[in-house]
């Protein structure tokens, strides 16, 4: 890894998107300190301590910027929405499948259509989130009258613009930097969380040798560490596993030259879904969590301990959070492989799998190798995923270490420096012309 910064850092191209993209960084990190004017942000403070519901889970994804009441609050979380629901739509609607199918200029016009509805999703989230703020004593200041009309669409715009002003960033990190600029983005929000879990983790160390001293610390922030350390090579082997199905493409007479016959294979990644279930399961589980903040957050009456089964550090929550992952897994594997597409442009390019006739046999093998394949991605990122809470409700400690923010960050690590290398390999490759 150091090698590759220090190999790229001595191309002057690379060198030159680098800085840029780190000031894109910086810019992002500034911004999410202006705070929003017209809220309260110690109030804020207080509605996401509890990591179960929803607002918790947003102000994880943006970096803190949610609980401080600063411009970035909504973070791109409009921006994934609407790139998940174009997504699904490309497969439902055959007009925008068609468009993914046009190459650069399809690209280019499905951007545009996810940028419009990124906008709508952030109108709509800002409206929401400033209704839930409003019924909240002492989150907003200006409530009633011209002042309340006044504040909310100060308070609105700032949401809005503030999350189409990281579209934008991404997009510009896209054009002239180093990676995926959207996922940099959120990458660099999670990791300004790290010093914030040091923070915890040393608070609970200095416990086991304070006035009332604490054993047990000495031995779970340790296991903490190299929970922590464990989880990040699991990602790092799940990231880079493949199942990889031989295929042999026959011989061909073109004139008086033979073509084919060539031996390759079609690889099947472990984790084909990368962190979209999780993602989903999450928003999902976090609902319940949302919904008890504003209906009865005491907690005493019928509803109040029905959505109370539903806190993060519940059995009933991990289970279902196990569940939901591979299910969802399941789902998004569904809609973006599809065997039997691969399977007939095996046939039209005279490719078989050795021992597996061509056509509906071919498409069974291929369904079957995805089957197991997803199986096993999915349990292996519900396990990532929910170890996190089994060890924090056994050793009672919350440093906020979720199995979803360690998979986006090694996930995002690794593709960066994959196209750091690739970019590299393009500078250095000398053709027939030298």
């Amino acid at each position: 890894m150091f090698t590759t910064l220090k190999n790229a850092w001595g191309i002057p191209d690379l060198r030159k998107k680098i800085l840029f993209t780190l000031m894109i960084i910086v810019l992002f990190r500034l911004g999410a300190a202006v705070p929003v004017p017209f809220l309260d942000a110690s109030v804020l403070q207080n509605m996401v301590s509890d990591t179960g519901n929803l607002l918790g889970y947003l102000d994880i994804l943006s970096g803190g910027a949610f609980a401080n009441a600063t411009i970035f609050a909504l973070s791109i979380t409009p921006y994934i929405t609407s790139s998940i629901v174009i997504q699904l739509l490309t497969v439902a609607i055959p007009a925008l499948e068609r468009m993914a199918k046009e190459g650069e200029d399809g690209r280019k016009q499905l951007q545009k259509i996810t940028r419009y509805t990124t906008v709508g999703l952030a109108l709509l989230q800002a409206f929401a989130y400033y209704t839930m703020l409003r019924n909240q004593a002492g989150a907003v200041l200006y409530t009633s009258g011209f002042s309340g009309v006044f504040a909310a669409l100060v308070i609105m715009g700032a949401f809005i613009g503030g999350a189409m002003l990281i579209v934008y960033m991404g997009e510009r990190i896209d054009d002239h930097g180093v990676g995926n600029g959207i996922s940099l983005i959120l990458f660099s929000g999670i990791v300004s969380r790290g010093p914030h879990a040091l923070q915890k983790l040393w608070a609970y160390f200095k416990l086991a040798f304070g006035d009332n001293p604490q054993s047990i610390y000495l031995l779970t922030v340790p296991l903490i560490i190299v929970l922590f350390l464990a989880l990040i090579v699991a990602i790092i082997v799940m990231t880079n596993a493949e199942r990889r199905i031989p295929v042999q493409y026959a011989k061909k007479v073109v004139g008086r030259k033979m073509y084919g016959g060539q031996s390759t294979f079609i690889p099947i990644k472990v984790n084909m879904s990368n962190v979209m279930p999780i993602i989903f399961a999450s928003s999902l589980l976090a609902i319940p969590g949302t919904i008890k903040a504003f209906v009865d957050p005491n907690g005493t009456g019928m509803l109040g301990k029905i959505l109370g089964a539903f806190n993060y550090n519940t059995f009933l929550y991990a289970a279902l959070y196990f569940v939901l992952i591979l299910a969802f897994n399941y789902f998004y594997v569904a809609i973006q492989y599809n065997p039997i597409e691969i399977s007939n442009n095996l046939r039209n390019n005279s490719g078989t799998i050795p021992g597996i006739r061509p056509g509906r046999p071919t498409s069974d093998f291929i369904a079957r190798i995805i089957s197991k394949i997803t199986l096993i991605g999915g349990v292996v990122l519900a396990l990532i995923a929910t170890l996190p809470i089994g060890v924090g409700a056994v050793t009672r400690m919350n440093i906020s270490l979720g199995g979803t923010s360690i998979i986006i960050v090694v996930g995002v690590a690794l593709d960066t420096f994959r196209q750091l290398e690739s970019q590299m390999m393009m500078r250095h490759y000398k053709g027939f012309l030298e």
